[in-house]
């Protein structure tokens, strides 16, 4: 999408319209926030980089921010994409200057984020010109429930948009490829309009000593209840390269939902692996961390990890990861064309986490649901059908196939594990637990909502 059609769609800033000399030190940096959310905002948009790369270099090259700046501006921002379904409406109403619509949209996103910095958020509200009794009972309408209803009757109050409806959070394309039960739809829509806690995995260490050695430098872990090497940093905003534990690889950044994958996989100790699609190695870690365990249980290990990607700088990383944390048994083959980087009939397991429209990771990342349109999911299936039948080619007899994606469209998961099936016979569906809630299944959708995670697709297949 051009810049011409995107125009319509973006809240215009001046902020010339306001007088410096008379603001004071708070309504300063409160119009400094604005213009630089807006250069930012508007630079994704325009650009469709992923926010989080865009928010990155700009904090590379300007290193003036301290740690609360940054944290206003990254918040800010984030919170303008998860609430944007609404906050987009407010561009269609007459408001005598356009620059109040910026004000308000910031205004309305420190509301529904309940954003701590009240004198900010003071700043904008009297910029946007609000009426203080509006102010007053949308945030007292938040004092009665935090629930997406509550927010969107909240956002109503202040704005005076009363045609948003909680289905806007997500868009219409997604409805479109992602059906669900009504009943099932506000479930994912408030998991979806929350930040996601930062979940962590524990390597060749204890999970009890690595909780204690964190709270001793004040940081607070809390063990997961559903896998025995996972725990969770909540909210907290921790510089993990700072953190002793993580650097010296017993620590990896890995979301809860993605752990399933590996644990779905359960590699032996002495088994060996294909991760085909391994990006910076992410599933290749777990998978040999889960070996290592494997061992320790069975006094050996013999077993490995081929980790193949058509991305050098992203192999390159997983090497680098590999290093730091002490693991041998990871071998490197990447893609250079459509033949087999490693032998065939050769593997006791193949895990083929297919490229996908990633929507299942949209808490994390909330400008994806705003910069993809319904392409993102149609142009995968075929290519992701592609990877799994030439990838299924190193399975040997008795092996295991998994197949993954973080995507929550139909097309992109049972569709593809049906075609697959319909065209290879010598492979069959196992059956699978869900690790949140015990129920079986053969093919498995781990929604956001489940266990305050990504969401994930997986199904597993046995080759005769």
């Amino acid at each position: 999408m051009t810049q011409q059609a995107l125009a319509p769609m973006l809240p215009s800033f001046d902020p010339k319209h306001t007088e410096l000399d008379s603001l004071n030190g708070t309504q300063k940096r409160a119009l400094s926030y604005a213009g630089t959310i807006h250069r930012l905002f508007t630079l994704v948009l325009i650009s469709k980089q992923p926010a989080d790369r865009v928010l990155g270099q700009y904090f590379r090259e300007n290193k003036k921010h301290g740690s609360k700046d940054r944290r206003i501006i990254r918040e800010t921002l984030f919170g303008l994409f998860r609430w944007w379904g609404w906050g987009q409406q407010l561009l269609s109403k007459e408001i005598q200057a356009e620059a109040n619509i910026w004000y308000s949209l910031l205004s309305s996103t420190a509301l529904l984020e309940q954003h701590a910095w009240q004198d900010i958020r003071s700043a904008w509200q009297a910029f946007a010109a609000l009426d203080s009794q509006l102010i007053h009972e949308s945030e007292q309408l938040l004092t009665q429930g935090v629930s997406v209803t509550h927010k969107l009757k909240a956002f109503s109050s202040l704005t005076g948009v009363n045609e948003a409806k909680v289905d806007d959070l997500l868009p219409l394309w997604f409805w479109q490829h992602c059906k669900l039960d009504e009943a099932a739809k506000l479930p994912l829509i408030e998991a979806m309009s929350s930040r996601p806690p930062l979940w962590l995995r524990v390597q060749k260490h204890s999970r009890t000593a690595v909780i204690a050695e964190l709270a001793n430098t004040e940081i607070t872990a809390e063990a997961s209840e559903y896998f025995s090497d996972a725990l969770s940093l909540g909210y907290q905003s921790i510089n993990l390269n700072e953190v002793s534990l993580y650097k010296q690889g017993h620590l990896e950044v890995q979301d809860l939902g993605s752990q399933v994958i590996g644990q779905i996989c359960q590699p032996k100790a002495d088994e060996h692996w294909w991760d085909t699609c391994s990006g910076a190695g992410g599933k290749t870690l777990q998978l040999r961390s889960l070996m290592y365990q494997q061992a320790n249980s069975s006094n050996g290990e013999s077993g490995s990890i081929t980790s193949s990607d058509i991305r050098s700088n992203a192999l390159e990383e997983l090497k680098k990861r590999a290093a730091r944390a002490g693991f041998d048994g990871i071998s490197i083959a990447k893609w250079n064309s459509d033949a087999l980087p490693v032998e065939a009939n050769a593997f006791d397991g193949v895990l083929v986490d297919a490229p996908c429209s990633c929507t299942g990771t949209w808490r994390r990342n909330p400008d994806m649901r705003w910069l993809d349109t319904a392409s993102a999911i149609e142009d995968k299936p075929a290519l992701q059908l592609d990877i799994l039948t030439r990838s299924s080619k190193a399975v040997k007899a008795g092996g295991q196939l998994v197949y993954a994606t973080c995507s929550l469209a139909d097309a992109e998961n049972q569709a593809v594990v049906n075609d697959f099936l319909a065209n290879n016979s010598e492979f069959e569906l196992l059956e699978i637990e869900h690790p949140f809630n015990g129920e079986t299944t053969k093919m498995l959708t781990v929604w956001p909502q489940d266990a305050n995670s990504d969401g994930m697709f997986v199904a597993k297949m046995v080759k005769r």
